[in-house]
């Protein structure tokens, strides 16, 4: 082999392994042009909604065929959801009984019916059987006029000594009765590691139960979920009098003399069964937003989320189902509230401390963060509504470098170049909002850059929590409450109803791509896509790295070039420009 020309070097097996594997996605891409991060920040792009489409649609009517009921006895099993526990267990969540909505409603006794669920690895062999618990919530209305509402039976079972990628069968229900569901398999994600992912991860919010609901759900199932992570605003059964009938867009508009925001809990179980066949195939993990409030005359709130949803809260040590966070492959979920106390001297911002410290990137390289209302959002609507949450919280998810966030609150999709403080940041956090799901309340088409739509300071309050508007201090809107363009920071945004589906690629490439609705009978066809690319190198998180030092964590104080842990690789790269 003759000698290398002398203006030529050798490059390393480490770079030449670096260098295919932050590469592979776009070669697999098959020549095609997808976009990177890398290549950002991007020019501000807006596509106006399409004047052809409807903003919304009615409600599906409760005796629609895919939300009434349709066993015969009420003893099975209806509902079924799956829900993430721990990498190695699952729980099963199901309803039995009959609901009643009335004056004077008497509670069902859930002691009276088992909670069963027989799972196995093989068609119609149940070598494990689980036992959980039952139980019934009302909601209350005292008011003249107004109708209650007491639950069927809802059970919910801890599967465990599940086995990683792996198809599991299962039945759940009494076995007394007999009143056990038919067979229904799914199939375990990988565990945590940096070589491991679910197959695709799809992001919803804001879902509701109209005609755009269902092609936003239908479209998702064709993609082919292994894991549905859900924003927030689930039902919208707020959007009704307890007496039912039809749903309102806007509730106050439509019922100015309602003594209470009202609910149609009959739209819960609705949405239950609506649900059932993607979410009993599917693990869902969701998180609340303002239309799970559900204030009711004695103060309780949130009862329907907090009794119908199993989430782990006990398995990531915050004992609430308002805040969370779990593994899926090598993907670590932190599932943020802001309905409840979420300021630096509370209990989910400690919890949320401890849980961030105790990541490690070397096994879950990838940190995704998701809350209903987003932080960062150039639509006249929500605008700069969570700005208080954003000051106390935004920084600890910054020192700890998440890679993604998502949200949903607004009906529309906008995805935010790489930012922190409102500034471009290579750093910083992808946003992303995805509250397009398709709800009653119809599509948001107003940003608050267009002439005359900037909302005032006092606009958008939220419905829990302080406001904390503010006036940019630096930039082209320096001393404005609103931009008179796109923000720079807004790097695409759509008016459209759709979801989102993330494919983790590796440790550093992400395929994101917001998929429309108008686009479900389109093959390939999609409303954005982009790569989003991890940079563990440059971005060492100032907290602590366990990732970049070859899986040793040290401090933030030690994380300079001249740790004695910083791989001597970067060192090449540096010698030779490439960083």
């Amino acid at each position: 082999m003759p000698p290398a020309p002398a203006t030529s070097f050798i490059i390393p097996i480490p770079l030449l392994m670096l260098i295919a594997v932050t590469t592979m996605p776009l070669l697999l891409a098959g020549g095609e042009s997808i976009p990177t991060t890398l290549d950002g920040p991007f020019k501000p792009t807006t596509r106006r909604f399409d004047p052809s489409l409807r903003r919304g649609s009615d409600d599906l009517p409760i005796d629609h065929p895919r939300l009434r009921k349709s066993n015969v006895s009420s003893d099975l099993p209806e509902q079924i959801a799956l829900a993430l526990s721990t990498p190695s267990s699952m729980w099963v969540s199901w309803v039995t009984g009959d609901a009643v909505v009335g004056k004077n409603v008497k509670p069902l006794d859930a002691t009276l019916v088992s909670s069963e669920v027989w799972y196995g690895k093989e068609k119609g062999k149940y070598t494990l059987k689980k036992k959980g618990n039952a139980t019934v919530y009302s909601q209350l209305y005292p008011f003249d006029g107004l109708l209650n509402y007491t639950s069927g039976i809802i059970h919910h079972v801890l599967i465990d000594g599940l086995e990683p990628g792996t198809k599991y069968y299962y039945r759940c229900g009494d076995s007394s009765v007999p009143a056990m569901s038919e067979e229904i398999s799914f199939e375990t994600l990988p565990l945590p590691s940096k070589d491991s992912y679910p197959h695709r991860i799809a992001f919803v919010g804001d879902l509701g139960l109209t005609s755009n609901t269902t092609t936003t759900i239908d479209h998702l199932m064709d993609n082919d979920p292994s894991l549905v992570v859900i924003v927030g605003d689930l039902t919208y059964a707020n959007q009704y009098r307890t007496t039912g009938g039809k749903g309102a867009s806007c509730f106050s508009c439509s019922f100015p003399d309602a003594p209470i925001r009202e609910t149609y809990q009959p739209r819960w179980d609705a949405w239950g069964r609506f649900m059932e066949p993607l979410i009993s195939k599917v693990p869902m993990m969701v998180i609340e937003g303002n239309h799970e409030i559900e204030p009711q005359a004695s103060g309780v709130t949130f009862k329907s989320y907090s009794e119908r949803f199993a989430v782990p809260s006990t398995e990531s040590a915050s004992n609430s189902n308002f805040y969370y966070s779990f593994d899926a492959g090598g993907v670590h979920f932190v599932m943020l509230g802001a309905y409840v106390d979420y300021n630096q001297t509370g209990a989910q911002y400690a919890w949320l401390k401890e849980d961030l410290s105790k990541v490690n990137r070397a096994v879950t390289p990838w940190l995704v963060a998701t809350m209903h209302p987003p932080w960062y959002n150039s639509y006249s609507s929500h605008y700069q509504e969570f700005e208080c949450m954003r000051q106390e919280m935004e920084e600890l998810l910054y020192q700890h470098r998440v890679d993604i966030i998502f949200a949903g609150h607004v009906h529309a999709y906008e995805r935010m170049n790489r930012i922190y403080n409102y500034k471009l940041d290579p750093c910083g956090a992808v946003y992303i909002t995805i509250g397009d799901g398709g709800n009653i309340e119809k599509v948001d088409v107003d940003f608050a850059d267009d002439p005359g739509k900037c909302p005032s300071p006092g606009d958008n309050v939220p419905e829990m929590g302080g406001s904390c508007p503010l006036n940019f201090t630096s930039g082209p809107a320096k001393g404005k409450f609103c931009w008179d363009r796109q923000p720079d920071w807004s790097a695409f945004r759509e008016s459209s109803f759709g979801h989102g589906i993330l494919e983790v690629m590796n440790s550093t490439y992400a395929l994101w791509t917001w998929h429309r609705n108008q686009d479900v009978y389109k093959d390939d066809s999609y409303g954005d896509q982009i790569y989003i690319v991890r940079q563990p190198i440059l971005c060492i998180s100032p907290a602590t790295s366990r990732e970049a030092g070859g899986g040793k964590e040290t401090s933030g104080g030690e994380n300079r070039l001249s740790s004695p842990s910083f791989p001597m690789f970067i060192w090449i790269f540096l010698m030779f420009g490439i960083l």
